[in-house]
């Protein structure tokens, strides 16, 4: 199945009049560290523009000031640093407390690969009881405890590149991109997750569903950050009630169209993930109309 705009106007969640912050959904965004405060401030600032009410940043104390001079939509849950810049795991149990209380959390965009982000993440597949998409650092964090995927509970959507995606099954980078679509499939059947396997024709798998190819999307969009925006794209229309894997592919849908619109103004070689995210509004009313 390949995503087209009518696709993506029947899976955009509704937005009713007597619609509040609470109500269009709550997201948790475990996202930035030192070195890496733009990752927090790229998929929280692409949350808002997809439409969440509520978006929470937990962010280490050290880019607070950043990140919230940056995106002062969002309010903030500010913990102690770790010795590698990231939130301190020894805070999990306030993390699992703030997730519990939202729709959705996107954890791992902007993390480093280290014991403290190693700890959190297992830690929000144990306990949070939401839908939980990781992304980055969240995704490789994972990959030496890949089994803890079929003991979960709850929802989870996996984000990753192929070289995220080799870390993650073994396989070498060539042999996915051989044998995408078997690949992604066989992952997502295997470890009950919504997998977004991103790259030139962006491959959404769910367990026992048909595959969804993305159409959308240009060279222009491989700069980094941009996993980030679509991060943030996903997990906001999971926070608002989608389905995970409608979530999946109308946030890429829109995330390649968006990078599509800018392209066209700004070339390729400028596009930079900002742009992307200026662009979801008129993305989103194209495929609207």
């Amino acid at each position: 199945m390949i995503t087209d705009r009518e696709f993506i106007k029947n899976t955009m969640p509704a937005r009713g009049s007597y619609a509040n912050k609470y109500s269009v959904g709550t997201l948790l965004c475990i996202c930035g560290s030192y070195s890496m405060a733009g990752a927090a401030i790229l998929s929280a600032k692409a949350a808002l523009r997809m439409g969440a009410g509520l978006v929470r940043v937990a962010v280490p104390e050290s880019i607070y000031p950043i990140v919230s001079a940056a995106v002062p939509e969002a309010v903030f849950l500010v913990l102690p640093d770790g010795k590698d810049g990231t939130i301190d795991a020894r805070y999990a149990k306030e993390i699992i407390s703030a997730a519990n209380k939202c729709d959705a959390v996107l954890m791992g965009c902007g993390s480093k690969l280290c014991e403290d982000t190693k700890s959190l993440v297992l830690s929000l597949l144990y306990h949070a009881e939401v839908p939980l998409i990781l992304d980055a650092d969240g995704i490789n964090a994972l990959s030496k405890h890949i089994n803890v995927l079929k003991d979960r509970v709850y929802s989870t959507v996996l984000t990753p590149h192929t070289g995220e995606m080799s870390r993650l099954t073994g396989l070498s980078t060539e042999g996915i991109l051989g044998d995408r679509e078997n690949v992604a499939q066989t992952f997502a059947d295997d470890y009950g997750v919504t997998l977004v396997l991103k790259g030139k024709d962006t491959l959404i798998a769910s367990p026992g569903e048909e595959l969804i190819q993305n159409p959308t999307g240009n060279a222009g969009m491989a700069v980094a950050g941009s996993g980030d925006v679509l991060a943030g794209m996903i997990a906001s229309l999971v926070a608002q009630g989608a389905p995970l894997r409608d979530a999946s592919a109308t946030g890429a849908y829109l995330h390649g169209l968006a990078g599509d619109i800018g392209a066209e103004e700004l070339s390729e070689y400028s596009l930079l993930p900002t742009d992307i995210t200026d662009r979801i509004p008129k993305a989103i009313m194209e495929c609207l109309k």
